[in-house]
């Protein structure tokens, strides 16, 4: 795997290892439980996240098949990604889901079974990134729903700043739980 995929790859097990570790501190009756209507819950969040990447992971695959023609990513690219991170960043901002992802979406109501979920979701991830040239890095074969075409790294990047976007909000929930 391309240095730059592997790192960001590594950012992104780190983080899935570090908001699962959160997620334990939830009572298991609290997993499922919404705080208001309208709010998600943790295996909602999370959920949502695996689904995500999933649908990343299957994008990057598809679009490795016509790589050859697709062009490198450049400055109006980096200048796009620099839009999104701040978007992902700012906690006032808020998204809708695209409906791809909210249609996909498999709610697992336990969470070893999300554990196990993410955990193929990643395999599956780290499978297609292995099998990317160093001369395809730079191609845009990762699509964000608002931000358009990126390359893989940033693509990567996303992810993790997906993460960074949810995190806060299971933090929030296992406060709550243990301020009951």
């Amino acid at each position: 795997m391309h240095t730059e995929l592997q790192q960001a790859f590594d950012v992104l097990e780190l983080q899935r290892k570090k908001i699962l570790e959160l997620a334990r501190e939830l009572p298991p009756n609290a997993f499922n439980q919404r705080p208001r209507e309208n709010k998600w819950s943790a295996s909602e969040i999370l959920s949502h996240i695996v689904s995500a990447e999933h649908l990343s992971a299957l994008y990057i695959r598809k679009k490795m098949q016509g790589a050859s023609s697709a062009k490198d990513s450049g400055a109006f690219e980096e200048a796009k990604f620099l839009l999104l991170q701040l978007s992902q960043r700012l906690p006032g901002l808020k998204f809708k889901a695209p409906r791809k992802v909210v249609e996909t979406t498999v709610v697992y109501r336990e969470l070893e079974a999300l554990v196990n979920a993410w955990e193929n979701v990643r395999d599956d991830l780290k499978s297609v990134l292995e099998k990317i040239p160093d001369t395809y890095v730079r191609r845009k074969i990762f699509k964000h729903a608002r931000a358009g075409y990126l390359n893989v790294r940033q693509g990567l990047m996303f992810l993790r700043e997906h993460i960074i976007h949810h995190t806060p909000q299971i933090k929030k929930l296992v406060r709550q739980t243990h301020s009951l």
